[in-house]
């Protein structure tokens, strides 16, 4: 098992250096000076060069990098915003609570509706439940984000008048984000849970488990969910981490400071610092819940551990 979570813990490096020359190469050659940005078009050539100088702007490209490689191993200083002048990190982890927030609240909203109507759907294939369930969970995949938050809006703010379009600061708040982020991913646990559970039931054990006189309800949660999991835990773990990088969108929409929204504003002001280390953040943060999730895999399942033993 330790030799399982070394090798894990090993393939995240390659990752995030090449998370971060990927980001650092697209922002190095986005237009614009950030010296001229930060003292404004009416700062003399003189002035804008020093700056230049004093910020590394004037050495070569692996240079520049290279310098902020080391300050991020080293020092967790990946830049300050051009804006406020607060180092990035700050700026990020003000705001990435409410991301997180939201991201559980999607995750809870996917969960208690993709597992229990994954579930039945499997027990009662091609039943008019099944069929049903199947065609809004294909609508809940096919449907962009932006738009049924915008439909939730207009639903339940705009006609009925009972929830709050903006703003994250009470449960009331968190229901339509929750439910227009989540959406995609109950649909998506919905599809993984009846295809695990269906081949599951069909196995030997379950018959003979039936022909022993057990229970159905003990067939279907004990023994079919108790192994039909692991690929559900995967995929939750995977959309946990998308959720995390994916509500841009839903934090616009609703107008919730997260790092989404902050990542969008600091596009509109050209704050290459704050785009930079959002993307590193949300990568650092994928990749991290991706390990727990093959630790928890392994876990769950010991044909892994037994390939490490």
């Amino acid at each position: 098992m330790i030799k399982y979570v070394l090798r894990r813990v090993l393939f995240l490096i390659p990752v995030l250096f090449g998370v971060t020359f990927i980001v650092f190469t697209l922002m190095y050659i986005t237009p614009g000076d950030p010296a001229k940005l930060i003292l404004g078009e009416q700062a003399s050539a003189d002035t804008i060069q020093a700056l230049r100088q004093e910020m590394g702007l004037d050495q070569p490209y692996l240079v520049q990098y290279a310098t902020y490689v080391k300050k991020a191993l080293l020092h967790q200083d990946i830049g300050r915003s051009y804006v406020t002048n607060r180092p990035v990190m700050q700026e990020i982890m003000g705001v990435f609570p409410a991301t997180f927030q939201l991201a559980i609240a999607a995750m809870l909203v996917a969960i208690l509706i993709g597992i229990p109507v994954g579930i039945i759907s499997a027990i009662k294939q091609y039943s008019i439940f099944d069929t049903v369930s199947m065609l809004i969970a294909l609508l809940g995949v096919s449907m962009p984000v932006f738009w049924l938050g915008l439909l939730l809006i207009i639903l339940f703010t705009v006609k009925l008048g009972w929830l709050p379009a903006s703003g994250f600061t009470s449960v009331k708040h968190m229901i339509m984000p929750a439910l227009a982020l989540g959406a995609m991913t109950a649909a998506i646990v919905t599809r993984m849970t009846r295809s695990s559970m269906l081949e599951v039931i069909r196995q030997d054990y379950i018959r003979t488990a039936r022909a022993k006189g057990q229970n159905e309800s003990v067939v279907v949660l004990k023994h079919a969910l108790g192994n039909a999991l692991i690929p559900i835990i995967a995929v939750v773990g995977l959309q946990f981490g998308h959720l995390l990088g994916g509500a841009v969108l839903t934090e616009s929409i609703f107008s919730i400071p997260g790092v989404g929204r902050l990542m969008v504003d600091s596009i509109k002001m050209r704050d290459f610092p704050v785009v930079q280390g959002g993307v590193l953040f949300i990568a650092l943060s994928f990749s991290l819940i991706n390990l727990l999730v093959d630790l928890l895999y392994a876990y769950v399942d010991p044909r892994i551990r037994s390939q490490y033993k």
